[in-house]
């Protein structure tokens, strides 16, 4: 969820800024400069003419209700044809998408696909115009000290420029919630990022892009976070090809060995723990297994650093196979085969029942999994509005509506069908059948209640 200063909650923020601001107009660039910062002003003119300010209209859902909100972002022209790489967290779950060019074009984009795990995703621009594009490089070749740019829309201030050093090549940042990016390491930088520039390109002094803003630090100065343009490639990729990123899953969670031991000779990954319903808990996967080996190939995490690669060592195993997982149990060395099931997203698409006072999502596979549901089934309640007509009824926040009058709600869609036929009816009683928990209960809509009015306040003066 956004707030109106512009960032996710949590210790680190999003990049990225509300803003309803006039964008400041900017003076074209052209390739020059001399003198000693002639390789700043040549790279920052190689990068600029492929700059976008985007500005995406998002879908909040709040409290039972549904809203819009501007959002704005950075991102960069990866192609001539008009591909454009930002941030998951700029342009996802958005109802459309406005981009302002270098040269002050305002053309609208389509979101070709997002990956929340590594929080890129790809917009491709409605114009049939050639467009300058920028080169990405290797971030594997990064060093600390290296001078970097950061480009974007800081605070909604578009075509702006920071220069500063690589501080860390590969800062990982742990943590659950909204900006978790389980599959990034992080290069961290002094150049400034501030709330807008999400999605913006971090350059290095050739004019090539090294690492995608995303993220910066609460309560710091001039320490920011960039997505390795190595990671990001890959999911591009993807996306372009496929329009999504295919990654396998077994349903383990991993940390690293210094939380078990501190002897350095120890090698491995600890399991910490095994979702049940999985495919390592089926295989016989326990906690407090060391993973050694995956089909072979030796996997070392001693610190939280080298998650990242474990993690997606994992989920480039190809979705469907059997891997053997080499793991030490006590004294024991076990060979165990796991089948990969395909990693799906956390959170599916959502709607607004507007008359009725709630909101729900689509009930996801984990989400099945974790509410141990016979089958992926029902709609998952995110919200009622206080004193509507679902509250009333006792429909509450983490419900799972499995039926509507005696039918199956076996998706939104489904559910969307049954709903819209008692609006159409007028059906004044509708009787919903949910699971709360482990149990299951009955919730009796009365769809023609009036909503109690607000009763008014004593103005604090005699009449």
């Amino acid at each position: 969820m956004f707030f109106s200063n512009g960032v996710l909650p949590g210790r680190f923020w999003a990049a990225s800024a509300v803003c309803a601001a006039l964008l400041l107009p900017a003076g074209c660039a052209t390739v020059g400069g001399g003198g000693q910062d002639g390789p700043v002003i040549r790279a920052k003119n190689l990068v600029a003419p492929a700059l976008v300010h985007i500005r995406p209209v998002k879908e909040v859902f709040s409290g039972g209700k549904k809203s819009e909100m501007l959002v704005v972002g950075s991102g960069f022209i990866i192609s001539a044809d008009g591909y454009v790489v930002t941030n998951e967290h700029v342009a996802g779950e958005s109802s459309s998408v406005q981009c302002v060019l270098s040269d002050h074009r305002e053309v609208g984009a389509k979101v070709v696909g997002v990956d929340p795990d590594t929080d890129i995703a790809v917009l491709k621009l409605d114009t049939a115009d050639k467009l300058p594009w920028v080169r990405m490089g290797r971030s594997a070749d990064l060093e600390a000290g290296q001078t970097v740019l950061a480009l974007g829309s800081p605070h909604g201030l578009a075509r702006s420029v920071s220069k500063g050093i690589v501080s860390v090549t590969n800062r990982y940042l742990g943590g659950d919630g909204p900006m978790e990016s389980p599959f990034n390491d992080w290069i961290q930088t002094d150049a400034a990022i501030n709330p807008g520039n999400s999605g913006g390109p971090l350059v290095n002094l050739k004019g090539v892009v090294v690492g995608v803003n995303a993220r910066v630090l609460s309560g710091a100065e001039n320490v920011g976070f960039a997505i390795p343009i190595d990671t990001a490639k890959e999911v591009v990729e993807a996306i372009m090809r496929d329009g999504r990123v295919h990654r396998s899953w077994i349903g383990v969670t991993f940390q690293e060995m210094l939380a078990k031991t501190d002897d350095p000779s120890r090698h491995g990954v600890v399991i910490s723990d095994v979702e049940r319903l999985s495919p390592a808990t089926e295989a016989g996967v326990k906690p407090g297994d060391l993973l050694v080996a995956i089909n072979g190939t030796e996997v070392n995490a001693r610190f939280e650093e080298d998650l990242p690669a474990v993690r997606k060592a994992v989920a480039s195993l190809p979705v469907g196979s059997t891997a053997v997982l080499s793991v030490r149990r006590g004294e024991e060395k076990v060979d165990i085969p796991v089948k990969t099931e395909e990693k799906t997203a956390q959170k599916g698409s959502q709607a607004e029942f507007g008359e009725w006072g709630f909101t729900a999502l689509e009930v996801t596979p984990e989400v099945a999994r974790r509410a141990q549901l016979p089958e992926r089934t029902g709609i998952l309640v995110s919200g009622s509005t206080p004193g509507g007509i679902a509250a009333r009824a006792g429909l509450q926040e983490g419900d799972i509506i499995l039926m509507l009058d005696g039918q199956k709600a076996s998706d939104l869609e489904a559910f969307k069908s049954l709903y819209n036929e008692r609006r159409e009816s007028q059906k004044q009683l509708i009787m919903l059948f949910v699971q709360r928990g482990a149990l299951t209960r009955f919730v009796l809509i009365n769809a023609t209640a009036d909503a109690p009015q607000p009763e008014e306040e004593n103005a604090g003066h005699a009449e």
